[in-house]
């Protein structure tokens, strides 16, 4: 059996510990949000329209964002901190941003209806650019 050397360790657990942010992917955390976003505005009632704002939400905004409910799925969880946290650029930012103000009105949509376009807008905010 081979052994690690006590100062190979020591550098094995450092890079494990930062690998996780520098496998951060903004883009693919932007996908699952608008992946998410189309859910929600296809779902048949109010909660299952909530729950995938919810997850989009999760994902643009991260573990420490504003709206981030732990209470919810965030199937970004093992992607990065957050779409928004993820990114350096600014003009892309201020877009997810916007992104996540769209699904925070569409979580506190009372009725279907308005939640359901609030998810359809934020589904195309998400959309790559072509």
């Amino acid at each position: 059996m081979a052994t690690i050397p006590a100062s190979g360790g020591v550098i094995l657990l450092v890079a494990l510990a930062v690998a996780p942010a520098a496998w951060a992917d903004a883009s693919s955390e932007t996908v699952t949000a608008a992946t998410h976003a189309s859910l929600a505005a296809g779902a048949s009632d109010l909660d299952g329209v909530h729950t995938h704002l919810h997850h989009a939400l999760n994902c643009l905004v991260g573990p420490n964002g504003s709206g981030f409910d732990a209470k919810e799925l965030n199937p970004c969880a093992r992607s990065g901190n957050g779409a928004i946290p993820d990114t350096a650029d600014a003009a892309k930012k201020k877009t997810l941003e916007a992104a996540a103000d769209k699904a925070r009105a569409g979580i506190a949509a009372g009725d279907v209806k308005t939640a359901r376009t609030d998810a359809s807008e934020l589904a195309s905010m998400l959309k790559p650019a072509k």
